[in-house]
């Protein structure tokens, strides 16, 4: 029973952790060395590598799958993007839709720029 106890723990624990690591709270930075990632919106989805929905609660932003929730503190933050003014110096480029059903990754290849 006690065994039960702690491997409930335990599983709990790792899947708290999961949710935690792979959430996507992101901080807009001023400049571009500040940044883990450089990003640009492009105006349309089918130049999308990830398309993004912008959540109102950080809760609902969770898993690295599109939903971002753009903290207040670079400290908050999971990720901290610098929104490039030119694609060709951008290492993702993103479409923002107003659907959160529409988010998620176009290009795969480049999910690991986000984790």
């Amino acid at each position: 029973m006690k065994n039960q106890k702690i491997l409930a723990f335990l599983i709990s624990l790792f899947v708290i952790s999961n949710i935690s690591i792979f959430s996507q709270k992101v901080y807009s930075c001023e400049y571009k060395s500040d940044a883990d990632v450089e990003v640009y919106v492009s105006d349309y989805k089918s130049d999308a590598d990830l398309v993004v929905y912008k959540c109102d609660y950080k809760s609902d932003a969770y898993g690295n799958n599109g939903l971002w929730y753009f903290c207040e503190y670079k400290s908050d933050a999971d990720k901290k993007i610098y929104f490039s003014y030119y694609k060709s110096d951008a290492d993702l480029i993103i479409y923002f839709s107003d659907y959160k059903s529409d988010a998620g990754w176009r290009n795969k290849s480049k999910m690991h720029l986000m984790y």
